[in-house]
């Protein structure tokens, strides 16, 4: 079989090498499996770039795309699928934290038929504050999306020829790869690891970018929102009746008496901000709907291993 590894890289200098090495190492374990490592520099700011074109150069079996710019994780993850060509392809980050070492396991039970196999972490090591945020975040999420997502099952798996022809065949600009993975289905097994720390670097995802992925998430895969506004509308309507008729039977038993201020601004404050709010809801799936309808391209890409290779030549 052919098995494709594709990486997403974004100021990776100080970590792709040894990725590199541990790949194959534990690839080596597979000698009737043709490897193909496909990296993505995603716009990098550092030398990871000049490290992608040293491995290309020295390994074969190694090709890359560079991005114009920094697209995102998700476009990279996308030209990344696009350029393999294995039967099987395995995604997977470049900081290590995703251990190469169970890629004989995944190819294994991917050569028992089944399309996916995710590499699912415990949360044994994170900080307290970000556990309980990413238990509440797959909570939620779960009740409100169409699909069912695995806490801990992130962007590392293997997916099979079919299951990867079934995510390039969903061409939308708003890409919630988490979702997208559960869409599809297919036969799925799970492999089960410790959380592992960063080999070199730092993070680039803070709490603000966690924050909009998730928000994200919660609208990539629904109208439940949309749905939500017209029940709220509905509840405050009903409360605005009952209300008007307490006044009417109030004003008929008692008299007029002095308008009550505060109940007015209290009011007229509380269904601002809930209108604001809805109206913020109704927004972001029209922009969503701004950036398909302009069918612009995910990622640009200005070099390749096969377009360098082709420049020395001429």
């Amino acid at each position: 079989m052919r098995l494709s590894v594709v990486v997403p890289c974004f100021n990776e200098e100080a970590s792709v090498e040894r990725l590199h090495e541990t790949v194959r190492t534990a690839l080596a374990a597979l000698p009737d499996v043709d490897v193909e490592v496909v990296y993505v520099d995603d716009g990098s700011e550092d030398g990871t770039l000049a490290v992608l074109r040293r491995l290309a150069a020295a390994d074969p079996g190694v090709c890359y795309l560079a991005l114009s710019r920094n697209f995102g994780k998700e476009a990279a993850m996308l030209a990344g699928l696009r350029r393999a060509t294995g039967d099987a392809v395995v995604i997977m980050d470049a900081d290590l934290q995703h251990p190469p070492r169970l890629l004989p396991e995944m190819v294994t039970l991917y050569r028992q038929g089944f399309d996916q196999v995710i590499a699912r972490r415990d949360r044994r090591g994170d900080r307290f504050v970000r556990k309980m945020a990413s238990r509440s975040f797959y909570r939620a999420i779960n009740w409100w999306i169409d699909v069912r997502l695995l806490d801990g099952a992130g962007d590392f798996r293997l997916l099979s020829r079919l299951a990867v022809d079934a995510i390039l065949a969903m061409p939308e600009y708003n890409r919630f790869s988490k979702g997208l993975f559960s869409w599809i289905g297919f036969r799925t097994a799970v492999v089960a690891h410790h959380n592992e720390l960063r080999q070199a670097g730092r993070s680039r995802w803070s709490f603000g970018k966690l924050f909009n992925y998730a928000f994200d998430g919660l609208l990539s895969f629904n109208n439940r929102p949309l749905r939500l506004a017209i029940y709220g509308g509905l509840f405050l309507t009903l409360i605005a009746v009952a209300y008007m008729a307490w006044v009417v039977a109030d004003a008929v038993e008692k008299g007029i008496d002095v308008p009550g201020y505060t109940t007015i601004i209290v009011s007229v404050i509380g269904l601002g901000g809930i209108q604001m709010m809805l109206l913020g809801v109704i927004g972001e799936y029209i922009g969503r709907i701004y950036y398909e309808t302009k069918r612009r391209p995910h990622y640009l890409v200005r070099e390749t291993e096969r377009l360098v290779a082709e420049a020395d030549e001429g």
